[in-house]
């Protein structure tokens, strides 16, 4: 099974909401199934199956997450030299060739990708052209609405 790269901060916060499941919503839970079963029949009370649900919910997110923790290389890029390439980790400002539009991305881990806060797959189509090149280079991503040139203005090493 191969590693899947993480940044330190997709870690953190996936141990942080393992924490939480383990510790809040998993008692909280618990402590709901016991008060609807204190209501008596178990076949038509809602509370308990809706209670039973959430902990079939819980329980499998507890599962994904230990399972993701266990197959995950984490890279702290602030410890790794800067070489001026795009790699997974780095902050990288774009410039659209066509219509000057520039945008920052920060290529991350699968988990931890959110376009809407500039956090872009290390899979995605736009990261797979940029990874290995250097600011000035000229990379095209191919889209389905056709391919579109971005110039790499700048390549960060940048703490989250």
């Amino acid at each position: 099974m191969s590693l899947l790269p993480m940044t330190v901060a997709g870690e953190k916060a996936l141990r942080e909401e393992l924490k939480k499941l383990k510790s809040i919503d998993r008692p909280r839970i618990t402590q709901a199934i016991a008060e609807a079963r204190a209501h008596g029949d178990l076949k038509e009370n809602a509370e308990y199956h809706a209670a039973r649900e959430q902990q079939g919910f819980c329980e499998g997110r507890i599962q994904e997450i230990e399972g993701k923790l266990a197959g995950v290389r984490v890279i702290d890029i602030t410890a790794i030299p800067y070489s001026g390439k795009v790699i997974f980790g780095t902050t990288v400002t774009l410039i659209n060739c066509d219509t000057d539009e520039e945008v920052t991305y920060r290529i991350v881990g699968e988990d931890e990708a959110n376009v809407k806060i500039g956090k872009i797959s290390v899979t995605s189509p736009i990261a797979r052209a940029l990874i290995g090149k250097e600011a000035g280079d000229v990379a095209v991503v191919v889209a389905p609405g056709g391919n579109i040139e971005y110039e790499i203005d700048k390549v960060e090493h940048l703490a989250e």
